[in-house]
């Protein structure tokens, strides 16, 4: 029996970060110009701090519509504790972590640092493959 592919193998690795001091309404214009649901928010060293959703980028919209402005940050509006999946994790493993989440992506680290992101769809045409 041949080991299960690792989820490393079908991640994105080109990715559209964010910072924590981004205007708002700038991170959410590059989640839509770039037709993703979410980005990963990193800090000045390239740590994860954070990620920051389309649901996210709602509750910034209605409070911009409410006071007829921008200008809050995607710090006021990202979740901060982000979970994430090891490169390392197979294909078996990442699908059981979506079912158990709400989340449509995870930022995919190794050795500390972020190394990818793997969504709900890359998992889906991985696990569509014929591997053994």
């Amino acid at each position: 029996m041949s080991e299960r592919p690792r989820i490393k193998t079908y991640m994105s690795r080109e990715l559209i970060t964010l910072t924590p001091d981004m205007e708002i309404n700038r991170a959410m214009n590059l989640l839509i110009d770039n037709r993703i649901s979410g980005a990963p928010v990193l800090d000045a060293n390239g740590n994860l701090v954070g990620m920051l959703s389309q649901k996210d980028c709602f509750k910034a919209a209605l409070q911009a519509c409410y006071y007829r402005e921008w200008g809050d940050t995607v710090a006021d509006y990202m979740s901060d504790r982000p979970e994430s999946l090891d490169a390392e994790l197979d294909l078996v493993e990442a699908a059981e972590a979506f079912l158990a989440s709400s989340f449509r992506r995870f930022p995919v680290m190794s050795e500390g640092r972020l190394v990818g992101q793997i969504s709900r769809s890359d998992l889906l045409r991985a696990l569509s493959g014929n591997w053994q």
